[in-house]
């Protein structure tokens, strides 16, 4: 099936960019539904994977609502309000949502559901709404911290970038590139967007002028659409350079590096190519559990690393910063 979008000359002049963390932990968590399927995010699923299933996260009520394998509940993507909107915020907007909005959704979702076999918190989130949107709610949050949250400065970069490029097409060529360049399967003839293999329809007259474009480290080559009665289109598509994402970088500190932080605090941030533990450390550096603390809080002071809660353990990640310093030593 094919859907279009038309667009006036107001219409597109409204057309805008967001990076969404709701889309982000929907397609990241449609990635760890099929093993295999997603090769360029192999290292991420293989770190996050298993820390996942240990917290029950896996089977908890964020999956129970990926059972209909075409359509996840759009409440679950509440129209950005702006351009970089914050985990909490897309969370109270789905804590807001209504009665109505979330009875449509599910009746979408029952429909779609294999041999009509709908999870008991489906029907509790019918049933019970606000109690089940907050336990929802505190599930999708604690995903965030342990699959998303450690790795969130390299994404973000790489999002913002994405959308970067794409400023930059619209401002040199105009909007028809921008459209033609996001997906093979999007295309923009006479002031209409076409997309091609869509379970779902879009028309203009039941939503709000405009589109949001939000670019996903984890879509990689599909595109998804959500379009709910009175809000603003949205469309998820792949950004640019995903394969580099979570690529192993230098595989030890540089001299460079070392003589202006300390061997120990260079070594530290090589090793946290992907995010570790002070105990994870402790046993990859030899150094004591004690000295590994006291380096990575001097390194957090810095600004070079960020803590992340995981369950009872606590991840250590590199920020943007001492990733762009290790790159310049290299």
């Amino acid at each position: 099936m094919a859907a279009s979008l038309s667009f006036t000359a107001e219409e597109l002049a409204q057309v805008r960019f967001s990076v969404s963390p709701m889309w982000e932990v929907l397609t990241s968590f449609r990635v760890l539904t099929r093993p295999g399927l997603y090769p360029v995010h192999g290292p991420w699923f293989d770190q996050v994977r298993p820390r996942l299933a240990a917290a029950g996260l896996l089977t908890g009520h964020l999956s129970a609502l990926f059972h209909a394998p075409s359509y996840v509940p759009d409440f679950l993507t509440p129209a950005p309000a702006n351009s970089t909107p914050t985990l909490e915020e897309e969370l109270a907007a789905i804590q807001a949502t209504s009665e109505d909005h979330l009875s449509a959704d599910l009746d979408i979702y029952d429909e779609k559901v294999p041999n009509g076999v709908i999870p008991p918190f489906a029907e509790r989130l019918r049933n019970h709404r606000e109690q089940a949107l907050g336990e929802l709610s505190k599930d999708i949050e604690h995903y965030f911290q342990i699959a998303l949250a450690p790795y969130w400065s390299r994404i973000k970069t790489l999002l913002e970038s994405d959308i970067y490029y794409r400023a930059r097409q619209v401002a040199e060529y105009g909007a028809a590139r921008l459209f033609n360049d996001l997906h093979p399967d999007v295309s923009w003839n006479s002031g209409t967007l076409r997309m091609l293999h869509r379970q779902r329809v879009l028309c203009r007259d039941d939503n709000a002028p405009g589109l949001i474009l939000v670019p996903s480290a984890f879509a990689w080559n599909k595109i998804y659409t959500r379009a709910a009665t009175g809000d603003v289109p949205q469309l998820c598509f792949g950004a640019r350079g995903v394969g580099t994402l979570f690529e192993r970088r230098a595989a030890g500190p540089s001299d460079a590096v070392a003589a202006v932080i300390g061997r120990s605090r260079a070594l530290l941030l090589a090793e946290l190519e992907a995010p570790a533990s002070t105990s994870d450390l402790a046993t990859r550096t030899g150094m004591s559990a004690g000295g590994v603390s006291e380096h990575l809080t001097a390194l957090r002071g810095a600004g070079m690393v960020s803590a992340h809660r995981a369950g009872r353990s606590v991840l250590y990640a590199r920020t943007s910063v001492a990733d762009s310093l290790l790159a310049a030593a290299v």
